[in-house]
């Protein structure tokens, strides 16, 4: 999909007006398959440069319209390269976060269950159409939640978000998906885990790396397939919405020196 900045020159703002507007971004640019990754505030010069995924500059304009009627003065096609070069060491706010952004993020692994004996039983071509279902159901999920894809795993995602609630929704979009496919003997069952936890991972070259990273991937693989499981971090921030957990106790996890609770995310209740 092309990459956009847009730029809004003299601006009388403060650091969270631009916040908010980009927040009221995010909730509206589903609508159009638009993604406003991040943004750079510069308060002296009143200027701030918006980086969009998008179909094509209309659709990008008409986010920008419908959440808060500030249209950019200026918007073109750019490179991942343009723009590194452009802004420099400028520090950018990622999407959901505002301009103190702390780093925190909630990381969500997926995996195909029994995918092994998937493919000694389907063969390596059919397996590889039944990956692509997976794909597909997954990153239209994580497109319709603000959910960014950090890599592919072999049978499974590596993805985050900047909004716990964002995730936790799009874990359950996920698993709604899947369950949602209609049988038949054309049609291959997927059952796939999903593991959640949430902190402040360390980024390096478009990757995630630290003990959170390898938190939710075993939380993922301690799921059994069709479910969510959470951290006890995820379960806490998560009070007072709409989610329903059930508690799944105190679990060992490999490669930590503490048993550590875990929840479910009963995705058919929430």
């Amino acid at each position: 999909m092309p990459v956009y900045m847009d730029v809004h020159r003299n601006l009388t703002a403060q650091p969270e007006d631009i916040a908010m507007a980009h927040s009221m971004d995010l909730q509206v640019q589903s609508k159009y398959n638009v993604r406003y990754t991040r943004y750079w505030f510069n308060k002296e010069s009143g200027c701030v440069y918006c980086l969009v995924e998008a179909p094509s500059i209309m659709e990008a304009i008409r986010v920008h319209k419908e959440a808060h009627g500030l249209v950019a003065d200026q918007l073109i096609e750019v490179t991942m390269d343009q723009v590194e070069a452009f802004m420099g060491a400028q520090k950018p706010t990622y999407s959901g976060t505002d301009p103190t952004d702390d780093g925190f993020r909630v990381v969500m692994f997926t995996d195909i269950a029994g995918s092994t004996t998937l493919t000694c039983q389907l063969g390596d071509q059919r397996f590889h159409d039944v990956l692509k279902t997976h794909d597909a159901l997954i990153r239209e999920a994580l497109n319709g939640h603000s959910g960014t894809e950090i890599k592919h795993t072999g049978d499974g995602i590596l993805a985050s978000f900047a909004s716990v609630c964002r995730g936790v929704e799009c874990a359950v979009a996920i698993q709604r998906a899947f369950d949602g496919r209609k049988p038949g003997t054309a049609v291959q069952p997927i059952k796939v885990r999903v593991g959640l936890s949430a902190g402040e991972p360390v980024a390096d070259h478009k990757d995630l790396f630290g003990t959170v990273v390898n938190l939710a991937a075993r939380v993922c693989a301690f799921a059994q397939p069709g479910q969510i499981l959470a951290s006890n971090v995820i379960r806490e921030l998560c009070l007072g919405k709409p989610f329903v957990f059930s508690e799944v106790g105190e679990a060992e996890l490999k490669g930590f020196a503490q048993s550590l609770r875990l929840h479910e995310v009963r995705w058919s209740d929430s």
